[in-house]
């Protein structure tokens, strides 16, 4: 006659295989476990995917565009290097220069007319107006709008023959023939900056509304029992609050009006005689339907020290955290 073991934490119906159904045990430490244990192979595996795809996308384009601007390659034909002759012949290229004039020219005065009337339409937002949220909305359509369709829009609305600028002037007995917007250099240089600030308006506009509101009214409140002005609560409360998030917006506006390219193309092509070509308009017409990719790649080579120089100014000179508080650097 067999004896049933009873064992502890099990019944006289419950037999011993069946006491715990299921017991869990520590994975074996394998060199796998070890790997995945490991912090850095963590990491550089999560980060793996991004930086595969700024490797293909971004850097394997940059690295190729860099060597092609030190050979003479056309489309259809391979080249050899030919070290600094492309940028000895864009020094002495009066409409390489003319672009670098157009370029920084349309970049300064987009970003201060962009920024102006962002920063006025954030600050208008940021109070308590009726359909406040609908006008946010409506505020983001220019930025969302494809550029393409944005630009032909701007190509009409400049036509000397239909213009609806030219039809309300002269309906207004302002002026007694059409605008030729898109005919003279400097006319089609100002119509260009106008599209673009109405471009860029809505995201300087929200980016700053953003950071409007997360500003204390608390420190308003302070100031107004001080006695200060509402110019004097924008110069010492506002504008050092909102400086952190400006110095941001401001870098992104600048190099994205720096390399702007679909507006300008879109709507002048760099006409009328090369007078609106940018950098970028330019580096495209030379490598593309010009056929040299070799200069073409060098003037948008040239691009890089300005943009390099643009974000360095906003880092060193913005972003600073003890300027924005109003203390001194060490």
């Amino acid at each position: 006659m067999s004896e049933n073991v009873i064992l502890p934490g099990t019944t006289l119906a419950q037999p011993a295989a069946e006491a715990h159904p299921w017991r869990w045990s520590p994975p074996r430490n394998t060199w796998l476990v070890r790997l995945f244990d490991y912090r850095p192979f963590l990491a550089a595996l999560c980060l793996f995917p991004a930086a595969a795809l700024l490797l293909v996308f971004l850097t394997y384009p940059l690295g190729l565009g860099m060597w092609l601007a030190f050979t003479d390659t056309r489309i259809g034909r391979a080249g050899v290097y030919v070290g600094l002759e492309n940028f000895e012949s864009l020094w002495h290229d009066r409409i390489f220069w003319l672009a670098v004039t157009n370029t920084l020219f349309y970049t300064a005065v987009a970003t201060v007319g962009k920024f102006g009337l962002g920063l006025w339409l954030a600050l208008l937002l940021n109070n308590n107006i009726p359909f406040k949220s609908l006008i946010r909305a409506i505020v983001l359509v220019p930025w969302i709008v494809p550029t393409v369709l944005s630009a032909i829009a701007f190509w009409w609305i400049y036509d000397p023959q239909f213009s609806i600028i030219s039809y309300v002037l002269r309906s207004a007995g302002l002026i007694d023939a059409n605008i030729d917007f898109l005919g003279s250099p400097w006319n089609a240089r100002l119509s260009l900056i106008a599209a673009n600030i109405w471009r860029g308006i809505p995201f300087v506009a929200i980016s700053l509304l953003a950071g409007l509101q997360t500003i204390s009214p608390s420190l308003y409140e302070a100031a107004m029992l001080d006695g200060a002005t509402p110019w004097q609560r924008f110069i010492n409360v506002t504008l050092p609050m909102l400086m952190p998030v400006l110095s941001v917006v401001l870098t992104f506006s600048v190099l994205f009006t720096f390399t702007d390219f679909q507006l300008v193309y879109a709507i002048t092509r760099g006409g009328p005689v090369n007078s609106t070509h940018l950098m970028a308009t330019l580096a495209f017409q030379r490598g593309i339907p010009g056929g040299q990719l070799g200069e073409g790649a060098a003037i948008a080579v040239a691009m890089i020290p300005f943009l390099v120089a643009a974000t360095l100014i906003s880092y060193f000179g913005l972003a600073r955290r003890k300027w924005q508080q109003g203390e001194s650097n060490d």
